[in-house]
C-alpha cells in the first residue's frame, strides 16, 4: 500500500524546494535593499546636520529608522536562515542562490561605483560639493557588495560554479563606464582643440568637464581590469563568457567605432562639399566622432585578440559579427544614396538638404564596405563542402532572413503609400517623393537578401556535390561463414565487416559440415579476426551494388557475389553486430 505512495510524495518535493527557495531569496532581496537604504537616510542625515539628527524632515527620518531597525534585524535572521542551509551543496548549487548572489552583486556594485565615482567628481565643481548623499550611498552598498563577495568566495560554502557570472557582470558593466567615460573626456577635450574656448564657454572651466569625465572613465577601467584579471574573467573558457566577448567587445564595440568613423567621414564631406550652415555647427560632431571611433577601436582590436587565443567557434563567431555590423553599415548607405538620388530626381532644386542627405549615404557605405570586404572576404569564399566553416550557413540564413522581413515590410509600406497617392489628395507630393525612402531601404534589403541567398545555395550544392562521397552505396551484406569453429567468431566478424562498410547490415549463415560438396580446404591456415575483416573490407572497395553475398572460409577462400536488387532475400536483417542465423 506504501509503494504507489512514494512518487506522490517525491514529485512535488522539488517543485515545493523551488518554490520555497524563490520566495526566501526574494524576501532576502528586498529587505536587504530595504535596510540599505534605510541606513543610507540615516547617514546621510548624519554627514548633513553633523550634530543634530533631526533636522525638520521628521517623515524621513522615521522612514529611514523604520527601514533601519525593522528591516534591517529581518534582514540579517533571514539571511542567517539561508546560510544555515547552503552546508548541503545542492542548496548552492541551487538556480535560487545563483540568482540572489548575481542581481544582489550586480546592484551593490553598480550602486556602489556610481556613488563614489559621484563623490569623487562632486569636489571637481564650482559650486559647494554636494558630498553626504555619495557617500552615505557608497559605504552603505560598498559593504554590501563586499559581503556578497566574501559569501559568494566562502571557503567553506563557494558558489565556484557561478564565479563567471561575476567576472562577467563586473567586466562588462566597468566596460561600458569606462569606455563611456573616455568617449566623453576625449570628446569634450577635442572639442576644445578643434572649435576653440568660445564653443566651450560655460560658467565653469573648460577642464572640469574633462576631469569629471576622466574619473569615471578611471573608476570603469579599474572595476573592469579587477573583474577581467584578478577575478580571472579572461580565463574562464566558458559559453558565457565567449557570448560576452562578441557582444560586448566586437558588436557593440564594432558599432560605435564604425559610426564615429561614418560620422568623420560625413563632416569631411560636408566641409569639402556642402558648407550650406555655419562653420561652427558643421564641426560639432567631429570631436566625439573621433573620441568614438579611438575607443571603440581600442575596445574592438583588444577583444579580437583576445577571441583569437580562444576555441575555434568564438575566433569565427568574431568574424561574423564583424561583417555583420559592416555589412549592415554599407547596406543602410547604399539606402541612404538612393533615396537621395530618387530626391534629386524628383526636385532638382532641393539643393542643400538632398545634398547633405547623399553625403551621409556616402560616407555610411564607404565606411562599412571596406570593413565587410576585409572581414568577409568575398573573392575567397569555399569552394569545397570542406571549406565550409561552422556557423557560416546559420550567419547566410540569418541575414537572408533578416533582409527578407525588412523587404517585406517596406513593400506593405511602398504598397501603402501608393494606394494613399490614388485614394487622397494629390497635393501632398508626387508619388517618387513618398516611397524614395522605404524604395532605398527595399534596395538595399534586396541586394542583401539576394547576396546571401545565392551563397546559401552555393554552399548547398557544394554539399550536395560531396554527399555521394561519404554515401555508402552498399546496404546489405549476407555473410556465409565456414570458418571452423574457434578459428574466427562469426558474430565479432559481422560486426567487423558492419563497422567497415559504414554500418551495412550484416546477415550471417554458418555453413553446416553434413557431408555435402565442399572446396577442397588449403593447407593456409584460417586467419585471424583481424585479417578476415581486412580482407573482407578489401575485397568489398569499390563495389557499388546495394546486397553482397560474402562467402568467406574455410581457410582462406573468400568470394564476393554482388547480387541483383531483384535478388534481395526476405528480412533477416541484423544490427551492426550482426545476426547470426543457422538455416
Amino acid at each position: 500500500m506504501t509503494a504507489p505512495a512514494a512518487p506522490t510524495v517525491t514529485a512535488p518535493a522539488g517543485g515545493l524546494a523551488t518554490l520555497r527557495r524563490l520566495i526566501l531569496y526574494v524576501l532576502l532581496f528586498a529587505l536587504v535593499v530595504i535596510a540599505a537604504s534605510g541606513l543610507q537616510g540615516l547617514l546621510e542625515r548624519l554627514f548633513r546636520t553633523a550634530s543634530t539628527l533631526v533636522s525638520g524632515d521628521v517623515a524621513g527620518l522615521a522612514l529611514s529608522l523604520a527601514f533601519t531597525l525593522i528591516g534591517g534585524p529581518l534582514a540579517l535572521l533571514l539571511w542567517w536562515f539561508v546560510w544555515r542551509r547552503l552546508d548541503d551543496e545542492s542548496e548552492r548549487r541551487a538556480p535560487g542562490w545563483g540568482l540572489y548572489l548575481t542581481g544582489m552583486y550586480a546592484v551593490s556594485l553598480i550602486i556602489s561605483t556610481t556613488s563614489l565615482l559621484n563623490l569623487a567628481t562632486s569636489f571637481i565643481d564650482t559650486q559647494e560639493s554636494q558630498w553626504p548623499s555619495p557617500l552615505a550611498n557608497g559605504i552603505v552598498w560598498s559593504a554590501i557588495w563586499w559581503w556578497h563577495r566574501w559569501m559568494w568566495k566562502h571557503p567553506r560554502k563557494p558558489s565556484s560554479h557561478l564565479e563567471d557570472v561575476r567576472a562577467v557582470v563586473g567586466s562588462v558593466f566597468g566596460l561600458l563606464l569606462g569606455a563611456g567615460a573616455a568617449i566623453a573626456a576625449l570628446g569634450s577635450l577635442l572639442d576644445v582643440a578643434i572649435r576653440g574656448f568660445a564653443a566651450a564657454a560655460s560658467f565653469e572651466p573648460w577642464w572640469f568637464p574633462v576631469l569629471r569625465s576622466v574619473v569615471w572613465a578611471a573608476g570603469g577601467a579599474a572595476v573592469w581590469w579587477w573583474h577581467w584579471f584578478r577575478e580571472g574573467g579572461r580565463r574562464f573558457q566558458t559559453g558565457l563568457v565567449d557570448v560576452t566577448i562578441i557582444a560586448v567587445g566586437i558588436f557593440v564595440a564594432g558599432i560605435t567605432a564604425l559610426g564615429g568613423l561614418g560620422v568623420i567621414l560625413f563632416v569631411l564631406l560636408r566641409l569639402a562639399f556642402d558648407r550650406s550652415g555655419p562653420l561652427n555647427d558643421l564641426l560639432e560632431p567631429l570631436a566625439p566622432a573621433i573620441a568614438a571611433a579611438v575607443v571603440g577601436a581600442l575596445v574592438w582590436r583588444y577583444h579580437r585578440t583576445t577571441s583569437v587565443t580562444r576555441s575555434t567557434r568564438t575566433r569565427r563567431a568574431s568574424l561574423l559579427v564583424t561583417s555583420a555590423v559592416a555589412l549592415a553599415a554599407a547596406a543602410s548607405g547604399v539606402g541612404v544614396v538612393v533615396n537621395a538620388l530618387l530626391d534629386a530626381a524628383v526636385s532638382p532644386l532641393a539643393g542643400g538638404a538632398t545634398r547633405t542627405l547623399l553625403l551621409g549615404g556616402i560616407s555610411s557605405l564607404v565606411v562599412g564596405a571596406p570593413v565587410w570586404w576585409l572581414a568577409w572576404k568575398p573573392r575567397h569564399q569555399p569552394r569545397s563542402a570542406g571549406e565550409i566553416p561552422p556557423g557560416r550557413r546559420v550567419y547566410l540564413v540569418a541575414f537572408f532572413g533578416v533582409s527578407a522581413v525588412v523587404a517585406l515590410i517596406t513593400l506593405l509600406v511602398i504598397g501603402y503609400r501608393l494606394f494613399e497617392f490614388l485614394l487622397g489628395d494629390v497635393s501632398g507630393g508626387s508619388l517618387l517623393d513618398r516611397v524614395r525612402a522605404p524604395l532605398g531601404l527595399l534596395v538595399a534589403a534586396g541586394l542583401v537578401a539576394g547576396y546571401h541567398f545565392a551563397l546559401w545555395r552555393h554552399d548547398r550544392e557544394l554539399l550536395a556535390a560531396a554527399a555521394p562521397m561519404h554515401r555508402h552505396a552498399l546496404e546489405r551484406v549476407t555473410l556465409v561463414s565456414g570458418y571452423p569453429p574457434g578459428a574466427v567468431d562469426p558474430v565479432a566478424l559481422a560486426r567487423g565487416i558492419a563497422e567497415a562498410t559504414g554500418g551495412a547490415k550484416v546477415t550471417t549463415w554458418l555453413q553446416a559440415d553434413d557431408g555435402g560438396a565442399r572446396v577442397p580446404p588449403s593447407s593456409a591456415p584460417a586467419p585471424g579476426l583481424e585479417e578476415a575483416v581486412r580482407q573482407v573490407a578489401a575485397a568489398l572497395e569499390g563495389v557499388t551494388a546495394q546486397h553482397v553475398l560474402v562467402v568467406a572460409g574455410p581457410d582462406d577462400r573468400l568470394e564476393v557475389i554482388p547480387l541483383a536488387a531483384a535478388s534481395v532475400a526476405p528480412v533477416f536483417d541484423s544490427p551492426a553486430a550482426g545476426r547470426v542465423l543457422r538455416p
